[in-house]
C-alpha cells in the first residue's frame, strides 16, 4: 500500500493506493468521522485486494485530506478528483461508498463523463436534510465507542457553514439518471440512517440493481464489522457477477 495527494481546486485528497496488477479498481468512499487509515477501512481495502485494485480516499476534512468537510456540499470534487486519477490507469472503475459517502458516489455515478461500472452504495441517505441521526441511542453511541481511535477523532474537521447549508447534493433527485448497477446495503436497525432511505433510493432506481438488507445490522461500516467476510463476499459477488440478482424480500 501507498499514499499519494491529489488535487481537488486549492486542497489535497489523501489516498490509500493497493495495487495488485488488476484491470479494475475500486474507489471506497468513508462517510463521516471515517477515514482511509482507520482499521474499518484499511481491513476492507486489504480484503478486496485481492481481487481488484483498491483506491480508498479521505474526504476533505478528514485523516490527512486538507480543508474542512461540508457534509455532502462540496465534497463531490474530492471523489470526482479521485476518479479522474483512475481513468488513467484502469479499464473499470467501481464505487463503494459509505453513508455519506455512499451519497457522494451516487452523484458521481450520475455524472455519464465518470464512466462508472459499477457501484455499492452502503446505508446512504435519500438526503441530508432527511436523516434522523438518533445518536443517542445506545446502537449509535456504543457502536462509535467501539470504534473509538484518537488519532482518526483529532483528524476531523467540519464546517459549521457546510453543516447548516442547504446547497447540498439530494440522491433522490438524481438516482435514476444513473446508468451503472447499483447494489444498496442497509442495516435493518440503522440508528443513523433509517433503512427507508435505501429501500427508497431502490425504488427509483433503474432496473439493474439488488437490495440486500442485514437483519439486525447497523450502519455503513459497522455492517461489514458485523461479518467481515460475508460483506466482502456481497460486494465481490456484485462486482464479479454478469447477471443482476433479484432484490431480497
Amino acid at each position: 500500500m501507498k499514499e499519494l495527494f491529489l488535487n481537488s481546486k486549492s486542497l489535497k485528497i489523501a489516498i490509500n493506493l493497493y495495487t495488485g496488477g488488476h484491470d479494475g479498481c475500486i474507489i471506497i468512499a468513508p462517510g463521516w468521522f471515517m477515514t482511509k487509515d482507520s482499521k474499518a477501512f484499511s481491513e476492507l481495502s486489504e480484503m478486496l485486494s485481492d481481487d481488484f485494485d483498491v483506491i480508498t480516499m479521505d474526504f476533505r476534512g478528514h485523516g490527512r485530506s486538507t480543508g474542512a468537510y461540508t457534509f455532502t456540499q462540496k465534497e463531490t470534487a474530492d471523489l470526482d478528483a479521485v476518479i479522474n486519477y483512475a481513468k488513467g490507469y484502469y479499464k473499470k472503475i467501481n464505487l463503494l461508498g459509505f453513508s455519506l459517502g455512499a451519497a457522494m458516489v451516487l452523484i458521481a455515478g450520475a455524472k455519464k463523463e465518470n464512466n462508472i461500472s459499477k457501484i455499492i452504495a452502503v446505508s446512504p441517505p435519500v438526503s441530508f436534510d432527511k436523516i434522523e441521526n438518533h445518536c443517542w441511542k445506545k446502537e449509535a453511541w456504543a457502536s462509535t465507542l467501539k470504534k473509538c481511535e484518537l488519532k482518526r477523532w483529532f483528524s476531523i474537521r467540519p464546517s459549521l457553514r457546510g453543516l447548516f447549508s442547504k446547497d447540498k447534493p439530494v440522491p433522490e433527485d438524481i438516482i435514476d439518471k444513473i446508468e451503472a448497477p447499483i447494489l444498496f446495503i442497509a442495516g435493518e436497525k440503522d440508528p443513523t440512517v433509517y433503512c427507508w432511505h435505501t429501500e427508497e433510493l431502490y425504488k427509483k432506481a433503474n432496473e439493474k440493481k439488488q437490495l440486500e438488507i442485514i437483519k439486525n445490522g447497523l450502519h455503513a461500516e459497522d455492517l461489514f464489522l458485523k461479518d467481515k467476510i460475508y460483506f466482502v463476499k456481497l460486494c465481490k459477488d456484485w462486482l464479479q457477477n454478469t447477471e443482476y440478482c433479484a432484490a431480497k424480500k
